[in-house]
C-alpha cells in the first residue's frame, strides 16, 4: 500500500476519480494499483506526482515500506 499517498490525496482533498482520470485508468484499477496489488509505471507515478503532488518527491509518495507500527503475522 502506498501510505504517502494516501495520507496526501487525503490532505490535499484529491479524489481517486481524478487521479485515475489522469493516468487514463478505471477507478478499480487505480484502487488496485494503491492497495499494492498491480504496480504503477513510472509513468503513472510521475503523471500524479507532477499533476497532483508537485511539491513531494516522487520516491517518497510512492515508497511501499510497509508501517513499522503494524506486526507481521507469521505461521508456525
Amino acid at each position: 500500500m502506498y501510505r504517502n499517498l494516501e495520507a496526501e490525496a487525503v490532505r490535499k482533498n484529491i479524489k481517486k476519480e481524478a487521479m485515475a482520470e489522469a493516468i487514463k485508468k478505471s477507478y478499480n484499477t487505480l484502487t488496485l494499483k494503491m492497495s499494492g496489488k498491480y504496480p504503477f509505471t513510472y509513468d503513472e507515478a510521475l503523471k500524479i506526482q507532477e499533476t497532483f503532488f508537485p511539491e513531494c518527491d516522487l520516491k517518497v509518495l510512492f515508497d511501499k515500506t510497509p508501517n513499522p507500527s503494524q506486526k507481521e503475522v507469521t505461521q508456525k
